[in-house]
């Protein structure tokens, strides 16, 4: 009788202690952390730091965007944001990195027989087709380092005749390259280069990189052609502004020094002088566009 009546004690006790917690941390706290928040000064951020424009939300500051239309090409009159590997693209609910290093560079070949196979790009002739889609959009060299004209990746599958690729050359592969491609090299060491080929096993082959001619510092800009880790980010380097300048006055029928000068409004240098690097919050500065410069 004595355990039951201890036993009872004890449980009456944590219920006490249950509800006690849940009044305090389950509704006082939050209460007074809302309460907080809506301090002016915090209420934006505590809000999500949205962004109206013409009296309608359009996004949140902390929060990269695409700016496509309805086939998914850019929108001339925009600044485009850098590439996102988050869902489709922006996707907060699929916040991710593509999870691709340096090694990737040859890529998955589609399979002829199955339709709409596209195959797998590796980040090398990810970077290279972005490289030279934005060089065609905003008027610059697509070109760079370890790319080929058609952009993929250069590389080169090398077989030897010897072991451990001595020996001399045999046959040269460009390994992403396929289809109806020109091949990015017609001789490699006076072998002629031959197109990669769905199903056939390159894995005996030397994986060799070609560099190009390409400048070692290219037109576009490496936040052009590669996603974030979170695939949210929403600013762009002052690089990749200044190439889509020319492009976005023109489209909205005012001058590059008038986009130039919203642009200033919205760039940032490196926090505290020397943390992180200068920046652009794109959907700021389309923002701004819209309600200063609209498109007719």
């Amino acid at each position: 009788m004595r355990s039951m009546i201890i036993s009872l004690r004890t449980l009456l006790a944590s219920l006490r202690m249950l509800l006690l917690f849940t009044v305090i941390l389950g509704i006082a706290y939050p209460l007074a952390i809302t309460a907080v928040a809506q301090i002016p000064g915090l209420k934006s951020r505590a809000d999500g730091s949205l962004l109206t424009s013409q009296g309608k939300v359009v996004g949140s500051k902390l929060l990269g965007q695409n700016f496509l239309d309805d086939k998914g090409a850019p929108l001339p009159q925009y600044f485009q944001s850098r590439p996102s590997a988050a869902g489709d693209g922006y996707d907060p609910t699929a916040t991710s990195a593509s999870n691709l290093g340096p090694e990737s560079i040859v890529d998955t070949l589609p399979d002829p027989s199955v339709k709409d196979d596209t195959g797998t790009q590796s980040l090398l002739t990810q970077v290279c087709s972005r490289s030279l889609a934005v060089g065609e959009l905003d008027g610059v060299s697509g070109a760079r380092p370890f790319c080929t004209p058609d952009g993929v990746g250069a590389v080169l599958g090398v077989f030897w005749s010897g072991p451990g690729y001595h020996g001399t050359v045999t046959r040269v592969v460009s390994l992403d390259q396929s289809g109806t491609a020109t091949p990015f090299l017609a001789t490699y060491r006076g072998v002629k280069v031959e197109l990669a080929k769905f199903g056939e096993n390159y894995a005996k082959a030397q994986v060799v990189p070609i560099r190009g001619t390409a400048p070692a510092h290219p037109a576009v800009p490496a936040d052009a052609v590669t996603a974030s880790g979170s695939g949210l980010d929403p600013e762009i380097s002052p690089a990749y502004a200044s190439i889509q300048l020319a492009r976005v006055a023109s489209a909205r029928g005012i001058s590059v020094a008038q986009v130039q000068a919203v642009v200033a409004k919205f760039s940032k240098g490196r926090d505290l002088g020397f943390l992180g690097e200068p920046r652009v919050n794109v959907l700021q500065l389309n923002a701004a566009l819209d309600a200063q410069y609209p498109t007719k």
